[in-house]
């Protein structure tokens, strides 16, 4: 009988279904972020390409095209590239906060002891880069850019880390991550205040009475895909139209997106035990059909034993990397770099600011952010990472790209000043991915000292 049982739990385990509810959403982000780092990295250089060949006229013009749409209720009139920029990228911003808000809950952030160290990592890579920054802006229209190298960009930083390979602690990804996080937490606070200047009050009223709707819709039970996409792109509109950036507003949807799957795990585990003997029945006495019918319960039955926080990022966060980010890099990447351009960008205090605000400033604060708290005993390394690894993630932190474009594109009005911005972006980037790859390569192998943590 009990080998039978055996037999049984045996089965129960193997069918492919099954062992795709037992991923963890970490993983799954993680390697989404590798792959996407990819799509993203051939999308900017596709745009650097298409902007100084001979048809980069027709790149410009591309971006121009209007997108027009008109409903009694209201209007959305924006060129291709404002609509990436306030639209599909406030769909990213809903993803950011779909991760924040599980970091929050059940990730590295979840409690004080955890979060300590990557969120003061994350403060102190953000507040050094800013000071770099203003030692070379401190004044004029440059200093509206101190928030630009305070940025990372989770993709092409987590794309670096694989690449190193599996040498490297676990733990690093995990610490990787919830600093990027606590950064992004750190860039959304900065779209919506230092970068706000002025605000309608009577839209931005109509934006969150739309938003308790959606909140008291949550409240009463009701699962409609469909009505939440619609009340979410009216509370979007309202947004753009009250001057706070509407990227804003996928962050307070995020928020509301319920943690807590609407069946329970221990019921599933009950039911998907009572289905498998019916399965291995259906498929012995050849009843195909009914083998059918079991696997599709099942997968509802998984579907609903998962969060809807969950369910949404897997569902929409491989349409943020290999899409939506793509897209606004192809967007946003294309400079146009001539000798002239050049010249002027490496004399200009906006590319040194951003440049070493990234490359310099990023790993500087990180670490040393973080070995004054372990040294004073407030928080201590988990026991596989040693100071290498965070001076090497450091770097990988200065690797800004996607936010720091976004932010370098609604901190200056001249887009000379942006160009400038975004070709110390890239230069920081690059070096600091191939900084940080080097040292995580070659000297960022597994701790084996049990030397005290703040030595």
């Amino acid at each position: 009988m009990n080998a039978q049982n055996s037999k049984k739990s045996k089965g129960f385990r193997s069918p492919p279904y099954l062992l795709d509810a037992v991923r963890t959403p970490i993983q799954k982000f993680i390697h989404t972020e590798e792959i996407g780092a990819m799509v993203l990295l051939a999308a900017a250089v596709a745009a650097l390409v298409w902007v100084n060949s001979p048809w980069s006229d027709s790149y410009f013009e591309f971006w121009k095209a209007e997108i027009d749409f008109d409903i009694q209720i209201f209007a959305i009139h924006h060129d291709l590239k404002a609509f990436v920029k306030e639209g599909l990228m406030a769909i990213f911003f809903f993803v950011v906060g779909l991760e924040i808000k599980r970091e929050l809950l059940h990730g590295e952030l979840s409690t004080v002891r955890k979060a300590v160290l990557p969120a003061v990592a994350a403060i102190g890579g953000m507040v050094i880069p800013a000071a770099v920054y203003l030692m070379f802006n401190a004044s004029g229209e440059s200093l509206n850019g101190w928030g630009i190298p305070m940025a990372t960009d989770i993709a092409f930083a987590i794309g670096v880390l694989a690449l190193v390979g599996k040498r490297l602690p676990a733990e690093l990804r995990i610490f990787l991550l919830a600093v990027a996080v606590v950064d992004d937490l750190g860039a959304i606070a900065l779209i919506a205040t230092v970068y706000t200047e002025s605000i309608s009050f009577v839209d931005l009223g109509l934006a969150f009475a739309v938003y308790a709707a959606i909140a008291g819709f949550i409240w009463l039970g009701i699962r409609s895909i469909g009505l939440y996409m619609i009340l979410a792109i009216v509370m979007w509109h309202f947004f753009v139209d009250s001057g706070i950036h509407a990227t804003l507003a996928g962050v307070l949807l995020a928020a509301l997106v319920p943690s807590k799957p609407d069946s329970p795990v221990e019921d599933f585990d009950r039911k998907v035990s009572e289905m498998n003997h019916d399965f291995k029945l259906a498929k012995t006495s050849g009843d195909e059909t009914k083998a059918n019918t079991i696997v599709e319960q099942v997968e509802s039955l998984s579907r609903a034993s998962q969060s809807p926080m969950e369910s949404l990022n897997a569902k929409i966060h491989p349409w943020v990397s290999f899409v939506i980010l793509p897209l606004f890099a192809l967007a946003t990447a294309g400079v146009v770099v001539s000798s002239n351009a050049l010249t002027e960008a490496l004399s200009s205090p906006v590319t040194l600011g951003v440049a070493l605000g990234l490359l310099i400033g990023k790993p500087i604060g990180i670490f040393g952010v973080s070995w004054l708290v372990v040294r004073l005993g407030l928080s201590q390394l988990p026991s596989t990472i040693t100071w290498t690894h965070i001076i090497g993630v450091g770097f990988l932190a200065g690797i800004g790209f996607t936010v720091s474009i976004f932010i370098a594109g609604i901190a200056f009005d001249s887009p000379e000043v942006v160009d400038q911005a975004k070709m110390g972006i890239f230069g920081a980037s690059l070096l600091a991915g191939v900084v940080g790859y080097l040292m995580l390569r070659f000297l960022g192998g597994p701790k084996v000292s049990n030397a005290p943590n703040a030595s």
